[in-house]
C-alpha cells in the first residue's frame, strides 16, 4: 500500500464530522463553490495569482513541451496560461466535475477548445500511458490529495524521462512583519470573506488549515525526490506566500 505521506496534511479534511473520504469531501467542496471559485481566487489573492501561474509556465517552457498535463486543473486557469508557450495539446484533469464545466465554458469562450481538453480524473490513477507527457503542472492541488505520494508517483509515471514538473502551492512566510500579517489574513479575513461570497461554511476554513499542515519547502522537495523526481527545487514567491516547486524525471 502506498504511504500516505504529508504528515498531518492527509488528515486535514473539509469536514471532520463527515464519514466521506478526504477525496470525496474535496470533490464535493469544489463542486459546491465552482460558480464563485474564479472570482474568489483572484479577489482573495489580490490578483497576484496570475503572476504566480506565469512563473510556473515559464519554468516548463524551458523544456519546450508539446503535450502538457495540468493536474487538479479546477476551472483551467493554469492550462489556459500554458497556451502562451504554444504546446500542441494540454489536458487538464480534476475530480470536481462542476469546476471542469466552468473551465470548459471559459476555454470555449477564449477559442482554446482545440488545444485544451478537460476531463474528470484522479491524480492517483491517471488514465494515461507511461511517459505520455512532456511536462506536468499543478496549481494549489497537491495539498488536497488524499494520498500525496500516490498522486506524485502516478504523475511521475505519465511524465516522460527528462520531462519537467512545476507545482504551485501555498506556503507560510517566515519573516516579520509579513508572517504576522499573512497569518492574521489567512486565519480570519480570508475564511470570513470566502464564506460570505461562496456561501460554503467549510471551504475557506479548510484552506488555511490544509496549508498549515502541508510539508512545504525542503520537506516537500524530499517528498518529490522520494517519488522518483530529480533536482527538486523550491522557489518562494511574494515573500513566501506561495512556493513554486520544480523537478525533472
Amino acid at each position: 500500500m502506498a504511504q500516505n505521506t504529508g504528515g498531518t496534511a492527509a488528515k486535514v479534511v473539509p469536514d471532520a464530522g463527515s464519514n466521506l473520504s478526504k477525496k470525496a469531501q474535496v470533490a464535493d467542496m469544489f463542486n459546491n463553490i465552482a460558480a464563485k471559485y474564479d472570482f474568489l481566487n483572484h479577489f482573495l489573492s489580490l490578483g497576484i495569482d496570475k503572476g504566480w501561474r506565469r512563473k510556473a509556465i515559464g519554468e516548463i517552457k524551458k523544456t519546450n513541451p508539446n503535450i502538457i498535463l495540468d493536474v487538479a486543473t479546477g476551472t483551467g486557469d493554469l492550462a489556459i496560461a500554458a497556451t502562451k508557450i504554444n504546446p500542441q495539446h494540454i489536458i487538464g484533469v480534476d475530480i470536481a466535475e462542476q469546476m471542469l464545466e466552468v473551465g470548459r465554458k471559459k476555454i470555449k469562450a477564449k477559442g482554446l477548445d482545440k488545444i485544451i481538453t478537460l476531463q474528470l480524473a484522479d491524480s492517483e490513477a491517471l488514465p494515461f500511458v507511461e511517459g505520455a507527457f512532456d511536462a506536468i503542472t499543478c496549481a494549489y492541488g497537491v495539498r488536497n490529495f488524499e494520498n500525496l505520494e500516490a498522486g506524485l508517483k502516478d504523475m511521475n509515471r505519465v511524465l516522460r524521462t527528462g520531462g519537467k514538473i512545476a507545482i504551485l502551492e501555498f506556503s507560510q512566510p517566515q519573516k516579520f512583519p509579513i508572517k504576522n500579517i499573512y497569518k492574521f489574513y489567512f486565519r480570519y479575513i480570508l475564511p470570513t470573506l470566502g464564506k460570505m461570497v461562496s456561501k460554503h461554511s467549510k471551504a475557506y476554513t479548510y484552506l488555511p488549515e490544509s496549508v498549515m499542515a502541508f510539508p512545504e519547502g525542503k520537506k516537500f522537495c524530499e517528498v518529490l525526490e522520494r517519488c522518483g523526481y530529480k533536482d527538486a527545487k523550491a522557489r518562494p514567491l511574494t515573500f513566501g506566500i506561495t512556493t513554486l516547486y520544480t523537478a525533472h524525471k
